[in-house]
C-alpha cells in the first residue's frame, strides 16, 4: 500500500533549510521520497546537509534581496512545494524596539516569505504534482501575545494573514497552509539564550520548557511531520488553515 504521506515525485524547496526546523523538514521530506532545494544563507552548512541527504540542491541566497531571489528561483524547472521556514526574531516590548530592528524582522519574516513565494509561484502553479503546496511556518506569536516579541508578534501576524490571503486568492491552484509552533529546542533557541540570558541558560531553558503545558519545548522532527502531512496527498482538503503545534500553549 502507498503510504498517504510518499512525496515521490516531488520537488521542494525549504528556506532556512540548514538548521533547526528546517533542516528536520528536509530530512522528513527526503525521507518520504522528495527531491530538495535548500535555500539558506549559510551555504556551508546546506551544502553539507545535501550532501548527506542525497537527490538535494543548494540555493545560497539571501531571501531579502529581491535580485537575488529572482535570478535564484529562475534556475529552478519546476517546483511542488514550497516551505517558507527562514526567520529571525528579537527581544523587546515597542518600547525597546528601535526602528532599525523592527525593519530588519519585517525584511526576513514578512518581505523575504513575499518574495521568495512571488516568484515561486509560477512554478507551484504549474506543479507537476499538483496542486502546488505551500507551508508557511509561523508561530503561535502569531495567534496571541507574547510578553516582549513586539515585532516577532507583528511579522508573525502578518505571516499567518499571507497564508489565509493566499488561499483566497489561489483556491485551487495551490494549497497554502500555516505551522505555528510554540517553542522549539532547536539553534534558533539557543542563539536566544547566549544573546539575552546569558549565565542564566540552564535556568532559562527550564523556564521555556514549562511555559509550554506539557512540560517541555517541541522537537523540530515534530514540526517536520506536520509540515510532511500539509504537503502530502492525505491533507488535500487543508486549505487555508493555520495549525498550532504548541503543547497546548494557545489553549491555555
Amino acid at each position: 500500500m502507498n503510504s498517504p504521506f510518499s512525496l515521490t515525485g516531488v520537488t521542494a524547496l525549504v528556506t532556512g533549510g540548514a538548521s533547526g526546523i528546517g533542516e528536520a523538514t528536509c530530512r522528513a521530506f527526503r525521507n518520504a521520497g522528495a527531491s530538495l532545494i535548500i535555500a539558506d544563507l549559510d551555504a556551508a552548512g546546506a551544502e553539507k546537509l545535501a550532501a548527506e541527504l542525497g537527490q538535494s540542491r543548494v540555493l545560497a541566497i539571501d531571501i531579502t534581496d529581491e535580485a537575488a531571489v529572482r535570478a535564484g528561483i529562475a534556475t529552478l524547472s519546476n517546483l511542488d512545494v514550497l516551505v517558507n521556514n527562514a526567520g529571525i526574531g528579537m527581544v523587546g516590548n515597542i518600547e525597546e524596539t528601535d526602528l532599525v530592528d523592527f525593519q530588519r524582522l519585517l525584511r526576513v519574516n514578512v518581505e523575504g516569505l513575499f518574495l521568495v513565494t512571488k516568484y515561486c509561484l509560477p512554478l507551484l502553479k504549474k506543479a507537476a504534482v499538483k496542486p502546488g503546496k505551500i507551508v508557511n511556518i509561523g508561530s503561535v506569536a502569531g495567534l496571541i501575545g507574547v510578553k516582549r516579541r513586539f515585532a516577532y508578534c507583528a511579522t508573525k501576524g502578518a505571516v499567518v494573514a499571507m497564508t489565509r490571503q493566499l488561499s483566497v486568492d489561489y483556491p485551487s491552484e495551490i494549497r497554502a497552509n500555516c505551522i505555528c509552533p510554540g517553542t522549539v529546542e532547536t539553534p534558533f533557541v539557543e542563539g536566544y539564550l547566549r544573546r539575552y540570558h546569558p549565565g542564566e541558560e540552564e535556568k532559562t531553558r527550564a523556564d521555556l520548557h514549562k511555559r509550554q503545558p506539557v512540560g517541555r519545548m517541541g522537537r523540530p522532527d515534530e514540526i517536520a511531520s506536520l509540515a510532511l502531512y500539509l504537503a502530502s496527498p492525505a491533507a488535500e482538503f487543508v486549505h487555508g488553515s493555520v495549525i498550532a503545534i504548541d503543547g497546548g500553549w494557545t489553549a491555555a
